[in-house]
């Protein structure tokens, strides 16, 4: 059904007739009457009674219908039509992030505080969640843009934020400790702090550490940076964290020992899926993380 037709047909019920209704709308009084004649052959019903010159017009019963339907069908019409303008200059909306615990607030916190100063009315929801859970989230569309460590591919697109070099945190008693650099097959006699499963640095290290020949044993397994640290100083074992996390939160009692850059890398994205049609609130984001990193 034609909005348009429809329009024609309440602007002839409000003017009381084609006469006036033509003068409104701008069209010839014979081209109205041939839409309303064919809107009334779609629907296979009589919806105006006309006068002896066709000009004046009763509504029947049927027609009535009609015209209350057809009068909040073009409400909505205009009320969808503000909503997305509302949308596209950003002054309403919503956006739904999810965040990789690991290096999120570090990264992520200034360009979202820059972001919530620029468009204070998008309602944004923040996702806290390991890669597994963030990847899951953003195929079922509960979130629109994720951040973590992923591969693009056909599915994805996204962009590079952060690359940064891993480290070894190991306890100052640690023979190790007196290293200039190290690589996964140093690491296999030792007892390793590592994050939980379902986080993306969980199974690079595990698959890093097969790729070197062993599997870690005595793995203790944490949700949070700082714990894994304090748990290398109380002498659990040794953890390998980027760079950058690790410096956070050092502590007294550990050592940073760079590892073999060619080994591993923590490489920082924030992503989408390639098949979805992203939100005006959303390609804000996207232009407001790359704007952050031209400035850097």
């Amino acid at each position: 059904m034609d909005l348009k037709v429809i329009r024609y047909f309440i602007e002839i019920v409000d003017a009381g007739g084609f006469g006036k209704a033509s003068e409104k709308v701008h069209l010839t009084q014979p081209a109205l009457s041939k839409a309303v004649r064919q809107l009334e052959q779609e629907l296979d019903l009589t919806l105006l009674e006309r006068g002896k010159r066709g000009t004046q017009v009763k509504l029947t019963p049927a027609g009535e219908v009609v015209y209350r339907h057809g009068k909040d069908l073009l409400a909505g019409r205009q009320r969808m039509l503000a909503e997305l303008t509302a949308q596209r200059s950003l002054t309403a909306g919503e956006l739904n992030l999810g965040l990789a615990p690991l290096g999120s607030a570090e990264i992520f916190a200034p360009i979202i505080a820059k972001y919530r100063q620029q468009y204070p009315q998008i309602d944004m929801h923040l996702l806290v969640r390991g890669g597994v859970e963030q990847t899951s989230a953003i195929q079922k569309g509960e979130i629109e843009l994720a951040t973590g460590i992923i591969d693009f591919d056909d599915g994805y697109d996204g962009i590079r934020v952060f690359n940064d070099p891993m480290v070894v945190v190991l306890p100052k008693e640690n023979p190790l400790s007196t290293r200039q650099i190290l690589s996964f097959s140093d690491l296999s006699a030792d007892p390793q702090v590592m994050f939980e499963t379902e986080y993306t640095l969980y199974q690079l290290v595990l698959n890093a550490c097969r790729h070197a020949g062993f599997v870690p044993k005595n793995i203790t397994r944490v949700s949070q940076a700082d714990f894994g640290i304090a748990l290398v100083a109380a002498g659990t074992g040794v953890m390998v964290l980027p760079r950058s996390i690790a410096r956070r939160y050092s502590v007294p009692g550990v050592v940073n020992i760079p590892l073999a850059s060619d080994e591993l890398r923590w490489e920082l994205s924030l992503f989408w899926r390639k098949d979805q049609v992203l939100s005006f609130a959303a390609q804000a984001m996207i232009a407001l993380v790359e704007k952050h990193l031209t400035h850097k």
